[in-house]
């Protein structure tokens, strides 16, 4: 069974940035996929970013293109989420994910792993 675990979450200013990280353990296979999902106050949970653990390949919501950045860590089975110029808006619980099989990666209900989710505010 496959684990994941976030952390750097915390209270940050708008404008600052950034980074969650988002550790693996357990099976995974090349064309897994690993997705950063948020969900704010009232709202549904929402896709930002995702990247494939072997080829590194990656996908962005609309919101997050320019602003956010997923990437895989070299040495280790870690997934960041770099984050920039941080906007109240993006107040919400961030959440790691992973799915094992081929197809969408924006819809939350395709990942077969979560982590426990980690807070981010942005105070203005």
């Amino acid at each position: 069974q496959v684990q994941l675990e976030e952390s750097g979450g915390g209270l940050v200013q708008a404008g600052d940035s950034h980074r969650l990280s988002c550790a693996a353990s357990g099976p995974t296979v090349s064309n897994a996929v690993v997705g950063w999902f948020r969900e704010a106050p009232g709202k549904e949970r929402e896709f930002v970013a995702a990247i494939t653990w072997g080829s590194s390949t990656t996908w962005y919501s609309d919101f997050a293109k320019g602003q956010f950045t997923i990437f895989r860590g070299i040495a280790n089975n870690t997934v960041y989420l770099q984050m920039n110029g941080l906007k109240p808006e993006d107040t919400a619980v961030y959440y790691c994910a992973i799915k094992l099989r081929v197809g969408p990666v924006g819809r939350p209900y395709d990942y077969d792993y979560w982590g426990q989710g980690t807070q981010v505010t942005v105070s203005s």
